[in-house]
């Protein structure tokens, strides 16, 4: 057992589930999905937004007379699991357009797929929470690290508490106002380019290089340190500096085709198969990894859920029976949501392959798919952290495994078969995603003395608000930028790299087939990296080479990477300014979230027009625009960059991380 001693005793109750609480935790939910969503398909990554929001809920609640910490934790729970959600939405959901299925979102079968998935994901992790928190005493770093700030907070008292967190705000809303102006400027008003990027011919082949001007990539490269951006670097370079010259010497250009327009046929129709490839390697070398991962989760579910929790005859177990700071959800509460969740999903899937039988098979499968990853990604988060989750490497599995069981029912040359195995992985994903991210606000909670089934309603409600929020993001998002593949009307969509993905899989099953070849190359090279990997880790040595990290850049045009490597940098140069055990400033990393977020509410925003053009004729869809071609390239969003950049540099060295 473990000895820990929470900063609120489970002899003391302080408010948690307030009115002024919920309220704040439903507009955060709503926002930081937003904006996730908007990241997800535009860098093909999401980042935390724990700490974000628990900083800003604190400076919230502060406004008010009566706050505390556990009212603090509330919020940042459910507004995580917004953005948790977003995550799992966005890399499958897209998807559904791209094989063809919708034109447009559908707006009820997305809202239920995304709040089942979620549902879920809290559901089959609840049960997990005192075997791998309490029992066995899992680290969860992003867990660890949100209660240091709402402990730190906790602790500042008087007027250098306000002036602390007003400093904060500031850094945050001053950092989203910067962030949604560079958007405005680049995309409502196109007073530059939203890239920088060439190419020029060499013999045969073509050499290429760009960099896209977005402060929220430096803002992404920034959280996630160094080593992680280094590594898609890596993958950018292999697939964009290597093979894509190498293919050139091999094949020669493209017919009627140079410079840019020549590397950019060459990516697209030939480099990002190498990295579905090294994608497919990584998803099956996680589940392989994942075996003691999965025995222990069955170990800990087959011993059966705690007999307290049983005995309990409401939502609130017996006080007699478990202190506060030990009260889960009780038996029925997980298993009557349970069993209500799979009818609409059974309707949903009947509906797709048209079949009864057919849908009631899928039913089953995403339901055993989604108990087993959801409680792999909780007990991965344990281990090494929700932002190293492989839940790109079990979305794949899932929808090849449904693909290949809907084959064996349907046959190769079903219509319907793609988007079926993409329904069934939407919801495994958004499963999974919630289940490591649950996972880190229960130890949060843990840590700080939070009532477990108070979070665990929250993390609900947070759920249900991205649900209900993300599909008009996503259509204002398509009618505004386009998502997965360009067309006429958008030359330059987000590239939803995940969603590509899944789609190019499902479609490879059921009949449409892929260059093997080059997919071959993609799972040698994912090989390869697997293998240089092992050997880092048998010399103990910090950097390592995660396959999934390399097969994303390879997968990612190189434009992106190469600029989230840039926010990397930064957060080293920081971090030796600070000194190495100070790591990333809290303000440098909350100024790094308001780039995020300034950038994506903006984007939305300039989505609007559209929606109003489509309601009433005579409307313009992009009332702001100034040129129609910008005059001086992106020059001077390479400027805005650099200035961008050094802010953040200045303001992360110049506050320590423990302020």
């Amino acid at each position: 057992m473990n000895d820990h001693q929470p900063v609120v005793p489970a002899t003391v109750s302080l408010p948690e589930i307030t009115i002024k609480a919920v309220v704040l935790s439903v507009i955060l939910a709503a926002v930081l999905a937003a904006a996730n969503a908007y990241l997800g398909l535009f860098a093909g990554m999401t980042v935390s937004a724990s700490i974000p929001a628990a900083v800003a809920s604190m400076a919230i609640l502060r406004l008010f007379r009566q706050s505390n910490i556990l009212e603090n934790n509330i919020v940042q729970t459910a507004a995580s699991s917004g953005e948790a959600l977003a995550a799992g939405v966005i890399f499958t959901i897209p998807a559904l357009l791209l094989v063809g299925y919708w034109s447009t979102f559908d707006y009820w079968q997305t809202t239920v797929i995304a709040a089942v998935g979620g549902l879920l994901g809290v559901l089959f992790t609840i049960p997990l929470r005192r075997a791998l928190i309490v029992t066995a005493g899992l680290r969860f770093p992003e867990g660890l690290a949100t209660a240091e700030v709402l402990k730190t907070a906790a602790a500042e008292r008087g007027e250098a508490s306000r002036t602390g967190a007003a400093r904060d705000v500031r850094a945050l809303l001053s950092a989203a106002l910067l962030g949604g102006a560079v958007k405005f400027g680049e995309s409502g008003l196109r007073l530059w380019s939203d890239s920088l990027e060439g190419a020029v011919q060499a013999g045969r082949t073509v050499l290429y290089a760009g960099l896209n001007l977005s402060p929220a990539l430096l803002a992404v490269g920034y959280i996630i340190g160094l080593h992680t951006a280094a590594v898609v670097f890596l993958g950018g370079v292999i697939g964009w500096m290597v093979l894509m010259p190498v293919y050139g010497l091999l094949n020669g250009l493209p017919p009627d085709q140079t410079g840019l327009a020549a590397a950019m046929a060459i990516w697209s129709g030939q480099i990002r198969y190498v990295g579905i490839g090294a994608m497919l390697t990584g998803g099956l070398w996680t589940l392989t990894k994942l075996r003691e991962p999965v025995w222990q989760s069955l170990k800990v579910l087959l011993a059966g859920y705690p007999g307290f929790q049983v005995k309990a005859t409401g939502l609130l177990p017996s006080k007699s029976l478990v202190p506060r700071t030990e009260q889960d959800a009780s038996f029925r509460w997980i298993i009557v949501p349970f069993f209500l969740s799979l009818f609409p999903m059974a309707w949903i899937y009947t509906t797709v392959v048209n079949s009864l039988g057919v849908g009631l098979l899928m039913t089953v499968v995403m339901a055993l798919a989604a108990f087993l990853f959801s409680s792999v990604a909780a007990y991965m988060a344990g281990l090494v952290g929700s932002s190293s989750n492989p839940v790109s490497g079990v979305t794949i599995a899932t929808i090849m495994v449904a693909s290949l069981l809907l084959v064996l029912f349907m046959g190769a040359g079903h219509p319907a078969g793609p988007a079926a195995a993409l329904v069934i992985g939407a919801v495994v994903c958004c499963a999974a995603a919630m289940g490591g991210d649950n996972l880190q606000d229960l130890k949060t909670g843990y840590l700080v003395g939070a009532t477990p089934w108070k979070q665990q309603i929250m993390q609900v409600v947070g759920v249900l608000t991205g649900a209900v929020v993300l599909v008009p993001v996503l259509s204002l998002l398509q009618a505004k930028y386009g998502i997965g593949e360009p067309t006429i009307d958008h030359p330059h969509p987000l590239s939803a790299p995940q969603a590509a993905l899944m789609a190019g899989l499902t479609r490879s099953v059921f009949g449409a087939g892929l260059p093997w070849s080059l997919v071959g190359v993609g799972v040698l090279i994912g090989v390869l990296v697997i293998l240089l990997d092992r050997r880092l880790e048998l010399r103990g040595g910090e950097f390592r080479l995660p396959v999934l990290a390399v097969a994303l850049g390879i997968y990612l045009p190189l434009k992106l990477s190469a600029v989230i490597c840039a926010g990397g940098v930064i957060a080293a140069l920081t971090r030796r300014v600070a000194g190495k055990d100070e790591g990333q400033s809290r303000r440098g990393l909350l100024f790094s979230a308001g780039l995020i977020t300034g950038e994506a509410l903006m984007g939305i925003l300039l989505a609007l027009p559209i929606a109003l053009a489509t309601l009433w004729p005579g409307v313009s869809s992009d009332p702001f625009t100034v040129f129609d071609r910008p005059p001086l390239g992106g020059w001077p969003g390479l400027l805005v960059m650099t200035m961008v950049g050094a802010i953040l540099y200045r303001l992360a060295a110049d506050s320590p991380g423990k302020r």
